[in-house]
């Protein structure tokens, strides 16, 4: 590389660059050196300065002792007479440089991803929707662009996983949306670890979903800062018990204004570096709980839209479902004026979408299916971008995208290395944002959800049942024009049978344990959700992901967990329960692989049930809660090793033993 002047907006990723001054050189110059070809300082002096992964400098030091061949490095390599003339050189490099850092520090975008959860396309004022008011998100499309035809999956934790790896979610193991079958494998490299291992503070604030023990924890999964819940859905959203970085506490309030102060309290502790704040609100999701303030406006609001078949619609349930899409408009609004406060909004990539199509029949733009269908109303999202100064404001983006365009995309704009062991499925779609993409290519999306698939090309869709439509004449997926595309039919059909030879068989058995005993994270919490009830036992509700276990009236009767220990130690074991005072007395033991531990009920706790004050309209599937207190078994050893985690009563003296939560095992040595 030929010497040139340094200029401050030279981008300066994996190399090393050496200031050099020889004597009688009447200008300072930069040329690009691999850190492997270090000239050694004819006067025996290296200074060094060490820009971080972050792209941000740091103070110079002199131990070039911590430097390695990957590490990037910038080297000042002064050939001067005399030692004081080289020291005085390199302060003015130092200078020099520094200011130069600073520039490039600042090119690296902080990114803040908002996930709704069960907001359809049509929730949104910005694509038509009159029956409510988001002018927050709405100025995401104003001010950045909005993609037209943006695909995720039709459910929750599988769009989740695409979004976190940049791959269809059956190649990350992710097959249902509760006991174990949402978690994502632990050999795919999620978005936050791309981003950490470029120095980026990474905290995630909301629904997780995709695994909850150590290491499927998201604070095992790159997210520095996690506060939030693991689970699938919540059943109540006031005051709700959470997770802060493993350790359960109490929320504040109504849970989607908390996520967002905790998200808010993150952007301003890391503001003086680049951060990755993903925020995966859990609303809309049932229950329908909403703040009455945001509730009053539309209970018993004329709904001047309605779904495709008004018919099948629970107006009261829409009511609800658009009081709380205000609420997270009200939310967005809060940390988008955050960013402005704090003089962030410029260099702030800020995305906006969902999970998966609306959770009930309401209006979304004539578009057939919800939440759970392959159509294109189950899978169609909202999606905005926005990057001042980057992204021209009010761009329209007509061509396909997805969920797993995101983790390229994001590290193509921030120039962030992915490093992929595994090849990803989506692309960068920085090409159709920053400027005129010439020759992009038509695709395929493809959705999955339960066995059923279809492929979506620019114009066409090809359903699970075999049936085509032309997306651009017949948005609403009335008319089957097979007969008449044939060829096209052809292609797709083909493209469609490979991928489901490719994805689908990994996802018919799950074979994997719930994993204990992590030293780096001692508390493992096994929720009566992972649980296997037996004899008559039963579910407080169908719906696993909030219920409790009750009805245990028998010592025949046991509840099990399907565990692999990883870490030799003892275990203080806690079972979470409640009892009325006219049923303790019972005996209970809980055993692993020949260890056994006993315990008697000794407390009553009958707390009432909670939920039902909250809810805006009766709710479908998700269990009510009641506040379980701790029944401290005391220490069990447990060896390395996989088996079940058994919980049964030896005594029974009155009509139950217990409900039970979640058993909590802690490594205590």
């Amino acid at each position: 590389m030929k010497d040139r002047l340094f200029q401050p907006t030279d981008i300066v990723r994996e190399t090393a660059y050496a200031v050099r001054c020889c004597s009688g050189a009447s200008k300072l110059q930069i040329r690009k050196l691999g850190v492997k070809n270090r000239e050694p300082h004819p006067c025996g002096q290296d200074s060094l300065l060490e820009l971080g992964r972050s792209g941000r400098e740091s103070a110079p030091i002199l131990d070039q002792s911590r430097f390695t061949s990957a590490a990037p490095v910038h080297r000042l390599n002064a050939r001067l007479s005399g030692l004081e003339a080289c020291r005085k050189l390199l302060f003015a490099s130092f200078m020099l440089l520094s200011f130069s850092f600073v520039s490039l520090g600042q090119t690296r975008p902080n990114i803040v991803i908002i996930l709704a959860d069960d907001q359809g396309w049509g929730d949104l004022s910005v694509n038509g929707n009159s029956n409510l008011s988001t002018p927050n998100i709405d100025s995401l499309a104003s001010t950045g662009a909005m993609f037209d035809r943006f695909y995720v999956c039709p459910v929750c934790s599988p769009t989740r996983a695409e979004f976190l790896t940049g791959r269809y979610h059956p190649r990350g193991g992710v097959r249902d949306v509760s006991r174990g079958g949402e978690r994502l494998n632990l050999d795919e490299r999620t978005i936050a670890e791309v981003f950490k291992a470029a120095g980026y503070a990474t905290g995630a604030f909301g629904k997780w979903h995709n695994g909850t023990q150590w290491p499927y924890h998201p604070n095992a999964r790159g997210f520095d800062e996690y506060f939030g819940f693991t689970s699938g859905h919540w059943g109540s959203y006031f005051n709700p018990p959470l997770d802060h970085n493993g350790t359960p506490v109490r929320g504040k309030g109504y849970i989607t204004d908390d996520l967002t102060d905790h998200a808010l309290q993150f952007i301003e502790k890391n503001k003086q570096r680049p951060f990755f704040c993903y925020v995966p609100y859990n609303t809309p999701h049932s229950p329908m709980q909403v703040p009455e303030r945001f509730y009053q406006k539309f209970a018993k609001a004329d709904l001047k839209l309605r779904s495709r078949d008004p018919k099948q619609e629970d107006v009261d349930f829409t009511r609800a479902a658009l009081a709380m899409c205000e609420n997270i408009d009200w939310n967005v609004g809060r940390i988008l004026q955050r960013l402005d406060e704090l003089k962030l909004a410029g260099n702030t990539i800020v995305i906006y979408f969902s999970d998966n199509g609306p959770n009930s029949w309401r209006w979304n733009g004539d578009m057939k299916g919800r939440k759970g269908s392959t159509d294109e109303g189950g899978v169609r999202s909202p999606f905005f971008i926005r990057w001042p100064g980057h992204i021209p404001a009010g761009t329209r983006v007509p061509q396909i995208a997805g969920a797993i365009d995101l983790l390229p995309t994001l590290a193509d704009l921030a120039g962030v290395p992915v490093a992929s062991q595994r090849p990803l499925d989506g692309v960068s779609l920085k090409p159709l944002l920053t400027g005129p993409a010439k020759d992009w290519p038509d695709r395929m999306i493809f959705s999955h959800w339960g066995g059923r698939v279809s492929a979506r090309t620019q114009r066409y869709r090809l359903d699970n049942a075999g049936k085509l439509f032309d997306m651009e004449a017949d948005p609403g997926q009335d008319r089957d024009v097979s007969k008449d595309q044939a060829e096209i039919l052809a292609r797709l059909s083909m493209a469609m049978n490979k991928w489901r030879e490719e994805m689908l068989p990994s996802l018919k058995q799950d074979d994997r344990p719930f994993t204990v005993g992590y030293r780096e994270f001692p508390l493992t919490q096994l929720p009566a959700r992972d649980g296997v009830p037996h004899g008559r036992v039963q579910r407080s509700a169908n719906a696993p992901n909030c219920s409790f276990f009750q009805n245990w009236t028998r010592p025949e009767d046991e509840i099990t967990w399907d565990v692999q220990v990883a870490s030799a130690g003892r275990y203080e074991a806690v079972v979470l329960y409640t009892c009325p005072q006219a049923e303790v007395g019972s005996t209970v033991e809980l055993s692993f692989n020949g260890s056994r531990i006993e315990g008697v009920v000794s407390e009553a706790n009958d707390p009432p049930l909670l939920g039902a004050q909250n809810d805006r309209v009766p709710r479908r599937g998700e269990s009510y809660v009641k506040e379980f207190k701790p029944l401290r078994l005391g220490v069990i050893e447990l060896k390395p090793g996989r088996g079940q985690l058994t919980l049964r009563a030896l005594k029974v003296p009155g009509k139950q033993v217990m409900d039970v939560r979640a058993i909590h095992l802690t490594l205590v040595r």
